[in-house]
């Protein structure tokens, strides 16, 4: 077994083992709430804490099911489709929490934003909790950095092989010119613009984090697929741009599709206490943008392996 692959697999039981804690702490949250043991989240009814906190229960046991498929013998036997879909999305939310929560705790080491909105510590939490959390989605996201490429490199060994030049040239997708533009006013954003900015206040670090990670992201899958499909750089290994549009168009799909009905419902439902700083009609178009592009870019680059491997 080489090297990369024993890794891989390592990796594999880590992201699994280190997202166990997450789960069983959500649904402690969710039991506890129901027989009035534990207190609902700041801001929200019961019947909402315990739907979001059972769609994160569901959210991490499929999860450690994706992480045990890259690893198990009966990954390699059960349909490809849904394996990639549930890494893709799973890589997509991960890979913007790693440099998130770097990030975010050396700018709030230097008084950037303690007990801000949008920390999940919330004060009725206890540390160890917030702690085992923060843990879970690094270790899973670390794991999965790893796993991921020996497990489709294993399955699908031909799509990594050669180099940008040898595919065919085809014409700029219009998934990587909308991805690029949403990348652009995320990072817009990010920078302190105020276009499409309905409550400045309440931007805090974490958003301004969280915001120029996602742009970075969104512009690299477009630039990616833009590299796959024009065949340029021609002496480009293909695994790079494959592993960056890859990793971004997850990243576009995954935390923008958990973010669109999060935002119709704060524009439907206007609850108090919970106002982003985006505007929410724009937020609600960029997010749909988001989904769509980072869906057609995935599809984009499952197409450019096929001709890959006829040709």
């Amino acid at each position: 077994m080489e090297r990369w692959d024993r890794v891989g697999r390592r990796a594999a039981y880590g992201a699994a083992l280190a997202l166990l804690p997450y789960l069983l702490i959500k649904v402690s949250w969710v039991v506890g709430s129901l027989m009035g043991l534990l207190p609902v989240g700041h801001g929200f009814g019961m019947a909402e804490w315990v739907v979001l906190n059972t769609v994160t229960v569901g959210m991490a046991a499929i999860g450690i099911a994706s992480a045990l498929a890259l690893v198990r013998p009966w990954g390699m036997r059960i349909p490809g489709a849904p394996v990639v879909f549930c890494v893709w999305v799973g890589s997509g939310f991960l890979v913007s929490i790693l440099p998130f929560g770097v990030l975010g705790a050396l700018l709030d080491a230097g008084g950037g934003s303690p007990g801000e909105a949008g920390n999940p510590a919330d004060p009725a939490m206890p540390v160890w909790e917030g702690v085992l959390l923060q843990f879970g989605f690094l270790g899973m996201g670390l794991g999965l950095t790893l796993a991921v490429p020996a497990y489709l490199r294993r399955r699908w060994p031909a799509s990594f092989a050669g180099r940008v030049g040898d595919g065919p040239r085809t014409a700029l997708p219009w998934a990587a010119v909308v991805g690029a533009a949403v990348g652009l006013c995320w990072l817009y954003w990010a920078a302190g613009g105020t276009v499409g900015i309905a409550h400045p206040a309440q931007r805090v670090t974490d958003w301004y984090v969280l915001g120029a990670v996602s742009g970075f992201w969104a512009l690299a899958c477009s630039a990616a697929v833009g590299i796959i499909t024009r065949a340029r750089p021609a002496r480009l290994p293909r695994a790079v741009p494959l592993m960056f549009g890859w990793v971004g168009s997850g990243s576009l799909f995954a935390w923008s599709g958990w973010k669109l009905p999060v935002t119709l419902y704060l524009a439907w439902a206007d609850p108090v206490g919970a106002r982003p700083p985006e505007h929410l009609a724009v937020a609600v178009v960029l997010h749909l943008c988001a989904v769509v592009a980072g869906a057609a870019m995935l599809r984009t680059l499952v197409r450019s392996h096929r001709r890959q491997d006829s040709s």
